[in-house]
């Protein structure tokens, strides 16, 4: 087998097979394959596409080139669930402890953040002496007792995957619908779920810009978890102004707490019990949607989650007080106010711009080398569809530092994000569609 008669076959849009595409990733993987070669086969997908056959078989062959998580001594459906990235988004740790306490196991490894997109390792650090990195024993064990674990991603899970990323980030393919599908549900199936709900977001703080280019990823991953035998269901969501008014790790760890205690924002909490309900669906624990929903609001209710998440902290080392006190959360030194430049309602809100402006205030990595500040960050206090008076604080800015000029220049900037009109602008819907294997089902 060559590889240049396969970047040849994929060019002139002809169907690898199975064999091929193992021979491509383990050639990568191991060197054997270089660079320039593995970037025109890119290329040629990026042209010519992939069928989902060839997509889960790429998948199956990124999964298999590194560690794969054994979670088969773990009783029970696992139930993953991943998001596309977005700001703002603490859905991980309202979701782990709320889904574990309706009885799914939830077995996660997480990631950290880089640029506009926070991680939720990162967000976990922020609570006092939590350890995000377990031995296999320690995880399988804690999934066992508490029903509940969330650690950093093995450092030799699919490194097909990040070898490709990284090529394809310098040669113009990262928008290739089946690369960007497998190179998720790559990372999905070697962690070990049984079952795997996705939240695809759309708009301008998500990779996915538009609707249709959301639904065409989540039919790419559903069909691919169809292909492996992973029951696999996508929720497309808003990502055009942040999922919860705190950006930034020790902020988003309070407002998950306060979520958990019933008194969170509203879009997150309604997009939690959402994806929740998908969750305990398919760990078999609800008939359909709405008896999922109904079981997960009365577990927020009587404080069943809000305890499993006091577990799970205790268990991976960390100050579980901070569930009762969260001045316990690294705290930032300055607090400033952002102002409306203008009255009238706010219209739009840059997620993406308001992602960056966190990472620059050290919330977050423009290199994954880059050392983070976990108490600074920025917190909405307007969001798209409220009124505003000029000169009204719209969002006030967490910062280790009050430098002048750096304060200026930061609320400058985080006002920028904001679009205020004179006119009456309606509520941005949080939830556009489903995508089962059955097909797309788009929400009035």
């Amino acid at each position: 087998m060559r590889t240049v008669d396969i970047i040849h076959k994929k060019r002139d849009g002809g169907q690898l097979s199975p064999e091929e595409i193992a021979f491509l990733v383990n050639g990568y993987t191991n060197g054997s394959i270089p660079d320039y070669q593995m970037s025109a086969w890119a290329m040629a997908v990026y042209f010519n596409g992939m069928t989902a056959r060839e997509t889960a078989d790429l998948t199956l062959a990124m999964a298999r080139s590194g560690d794969q998580a054994d979670l088969s001594s773990i009783p029970g459906v696992k139930v993953d669930k991943h998001s596309t990235g977005g700001v703002g988004d603490t859905t991980t740790l309202i979701l782990a402890p709320l889904v574990a306490a309706a009885g799914i196991p939830v077995a996660k490894m997480s990631g950290r953040g880089l640029g506009h997109t926070g991680g939720t390792i990162d967000k976990l650090e922020a609570i006092p002496g939590f350890r995000t990195e377990r031995t296999k024993e320690q995880f399988l064990e804690q999934v066992r007792a508490i029903g509940l674990a969330v650690v950093g991603q093995s450092g030799n899970m699919t490194p097909a995957d990040k070898k490709l990323y990284g090529l394809r980030d310098v040669t113009a393919t990262v928008e290739s619908v089946p690369l960007i599908a497998s190179s998720i549900m790559s990372k999905k199936i070697a962690s070990g779920a049984d079952a795997i709900v996705l939240d695809v977001k759309t708009g301008r703080g998500a990779f996915m810009k538009s609707l249709e280019a959301a639904v065409e990823l989540a039919e790419a991953m559903v069909a691919i978890g169809s292909e492996v035998g992973r029951e696999t269901i996508a929720v497309i969501t808003n990502m055009d102004e942040p999922l919860g008014p705190s950006i930034g790790n020790a902020l988003e760890v309070l407002e998950a707490i306060e979520t958990l205690r019933g008194s969170g924002p509203a879009e997150l909490t309604e997009l939690c019990l959402e994806l929740a309900a998908h969750m305990v669906v398919l760990g078999g624990k609800a008939a359909d949607v709405a008896e999922g929903k109904r079981q997960v609001k009365a577990l927020l209710a009587s404080g069943a989650a809000l305890e499993k998440l006091r577990q799970m902290i205790a268990a991976q080392g960390g100050d579980a007080g901070v569930v009762d006190d969260t001045q316990r959360l690294p705290q930032a030194r300055c607090r400033f106010a952002v102002q409306a430049t203008a009255g009238g309602c706010v219209a739009g809100i840059d997620a993406e711009s308001l992602g960056l402006t966190a990472m620059l205030l050290g919330a977050g990595r423009a290199t994954k080398d880059d050392r983070i500040d976990l108490a600074v960050g920025l917190k909405l206090t307007k969001r798209v569809g409220d009124e505003v008076r000029e000169g009204e604080t719209i969002a006030e800015l967490y910062m280790s530092g009050d430098d002048p000029d750096t304060v200026r220049h930061m609320t400058e900037r985080a006002a920028s994000a904001f679009t205020i009109r004179p006119e009456p602008v309606e509520k941005p819907k949080l939830v556009y569609a489903v995508v089962t294997r059955a097909g797309v089902q788009y929400y009035n």
